[in-house]
């Protein structure tokens, strides 16, 4: 299959081409743990799943052809693959990391890795002089998560990649909140590309998974050897349930970035709505930002399924949350079904009182994953919830 066929075409293809044994149009799950081996030392490419396995290798193909990378590397969860690309880095090393990043990466690098040497600094990276200011004789890194969860405030990226180039520093890019069909870091400039694939290229809140996509084979091997190494790996059957999502992703994506837009101009300006944060707003500070890097392999504009509503007050909040019906309490996004979350109490949670502050996250702030469901029932039931 030519990766010069478009985006849907390969989602479908790459990595789930029919089993040349059988003719099964769906390809095998390989559960094993173990392989054949032909000799000492002579194999058809595999001995050992946590090394390799073919229903993960295609998962990995499938991915990297969407990314426009050189390889992808599957990990047991996002943060599974957060942890494994930061073991490529040595003691003392210093890394730039957007302010609002993802609660769990805030708690990893803060409360686990710095223990063993590493140095991070959390910088409003929408604003590249921010950036440059923090970089120390040893950063290796800038790693950004854009838009960033929950504030959504978009970075520039092929702004970062130019600066990063001027420093010779590696940069990373955390496309979770977009997806591959929304946003391709790499061809903007990006070393490495981390999704959790729990998100929207599983789609259906039903398999944990996370991804790295490498620009380059030097990367690639790296990423392997620690996939290797530390074993985070997803069953074959994770991988199998992932290959099959991934099939819809763009249709899944852009129509809840759409349901999402409407949304977000629904809440825009309602009385009981103090801010609402979407991408896709001209209200939006990085609007124009945007624009110019969250739009589909056809054209398309895609601002991204998720909005933050900050309330007039917790207990506005909590009547909202009371009343919602299509809308699930839940830690999660990028399922077909629509989810809410209070960021403060929940996903950032661990995330201390005064940083919480210097995010400008309160605890009035609801944080919605528009699903796919009709655009019609979603607006009458936000409309009634907010009534």
């Amino acid at each position: 299959m030519s990766k010069k066929n478009k985006f849907e075409t390969n989602a479908i293809h790459i990595g789930n081409e029919p089993d040349l044994s059988t003719g099964s149009i769906s390809p095998p799950i390989h559960l094993t743990s173990t392989y054949v081996q032909e000799g000492i030392g002579k194999n058809k490419g595999y001995d050992y799943s946590r090394g390799n396995n073919p229903t993960r290798q295609r998962l990995e193909q499938n991915i990297a052809s969407l990314e426009g990378g050189y390889d992808a590397i599957a990990f047991s969860s996002g943060m599974a693959a957060t942890t494994a690309l930061f073991q490529d880095l040595n003691q003392g090393d210093h890394v730039i990391i957007s302010r609002n990043v993802y609660g769990g990466t805030y708690r990893m690098t803060t409360q686990v890795l710095s223990n063993h040497g590493l140095q991070f600094d959390f910088v409003d990276t929408t604003d590249i002089q921010n950036i440059e200011k923090a970089i120390k004789k040893n950063t290796r890194w800038i790693f950004v998560e854009t838009p960033t969860n929950p504030m959504l405030e978009v970075t520039d990226i092929a702004a970062v990649s130019e600066l990063c180039k001027k420093h010779n520093l590696f940069f990373a890019v955390d496309n979770t909140f977009m997806s591959p069909y929304g946003q391709r870091p790499i061809e903007l400039g990006a070393d490495c590309v981390m999704h959790s694939s729990t998100k929207f290229i599983g789609g259906h809140s039903d398999v944990l998974g996370g991804i790295l996509v490498a620009k380059n084979k030097e990367l690639a091997e790296k990423l392997h050897f620690i996939q290797k190494s530390g074993g985070a790996i997803p069953s074959p059957f994770d991988a199998w349930l992932l290959l099959r999502s991934v099939k819809t992703m763009a249709m899944r994506v852009q129509k809840a970035s759409d349901n999402a837009m409407v949304l977000a101009k629904y809440f825009d300006g309602h009385a009981k709505i103090v801010k609402t944060i979407y991408p896709g707003l001209e209200s939006h500070p990085e609007n124009k930002i945007a624009q110019k890097q969250q739009y589909s392999p056809n054209g398309d504009m895609v601002y991204g399924s998720m909005v933050s509503l900050v309330f007039q007050s917790k207990l506005e909040l909590d009547r909202f949350v009371d009343k919602i019906n299509l809308f699930s309490l839940a830690e999660s996004l990028g399922g077909v079904e629509s989810l809410m979350s209070v960021p403060y109490f929940m996903t950032h949670a661990d995330v201390p009182k005064e940083v919480k502050a210097e995010m400008d996250l309160v605890p009035e702030l609801l944080r919605l994953a528009v699903g796919i469901e009709h655009i019609d029932d979603l607006t009458a039931d936000v409309d009634q919830a907010l009534s």
